[in-house]
């Protein structure tokens, strides 16, 4: 398989921190969304957007989901906002192995934005009354990569990382015996 090049589109969540009031509407409707099956429950901890929030202060910083990174950073830096300190982690889109935000709360796989994938935009955006948030989509050219990981190997690791081997392959081949009745 030789590279190239190939056009894709680029979907991102554009956050304006000045208009964020806080209401975590955003949260709501898609951990709302990703309840299985669709709408059923409404459990923050599986949503794909989470808000920053220090009401005192009046700042809230709304940051969605991104891909999922084996390792920790190495920066530990310090953001001061309005007199108030952050922790780098605070606005990281990663899910990782240093802590548990953007993990799917019963399996512990991480959890990434899909852009409410089968809508016209994220709900989020839809449901945010304040206009917080926007939607974008872009066309880049990229390199085509030979053997990139696939989303199911990443998450098959995260599970062989937090249970063992032997617990996911013991679920997997339960799976396949229930899928071939």
């Amino acid at each position: 398989m030789s590279k190239g090049k190939k056009t894709t589109i680029i979907k991102t969540l554009k956050i304006n921190v000045d208009k964020c009031n806080g209401c975590r509407a955003c949260e709501v409707i898609c951990s709302s969304f990703h309840a299985m099956p669709k709408y059923s429950s409404n459990n923050p901890s599986r949503s794909r957007i989470r808000v920053n929030r220090d009401p005192l202060r009046d700042v809230y910083v709304p940051v969605y989901a991104g891909e999922y990174t084996m390792s920790e950073c190495s920066g530990r830096h310090q953001y001061t906002i309005d007199g108030k300190e952050y922790d780098e982690c605070s606005f990281c889109r990663a899910s990782c192995p240093s802590r548990d935000e953007f993990r799917e709360p019963d399996s512990g796989l991480p959890l990434r934005c899909d852009m409410c994938e089968g809508e016209d935009e994220p709900l989020c955006v839809k449901w945010c009354l304040a206009d917080a948030l926007s939607y974008e989509e872009r066309e880049v050219e990229v390199e085509e990569e030979e053997g990139a990981p696939e989303v199911v190997e990443m998450g098959l690791e995260a599970l062989v990382d937090r249970h063992g081997i032997e617990k996911v392959a013991e679920i997997v081949a339960q799976i396949s015996k229930n899928l071939k009745r």
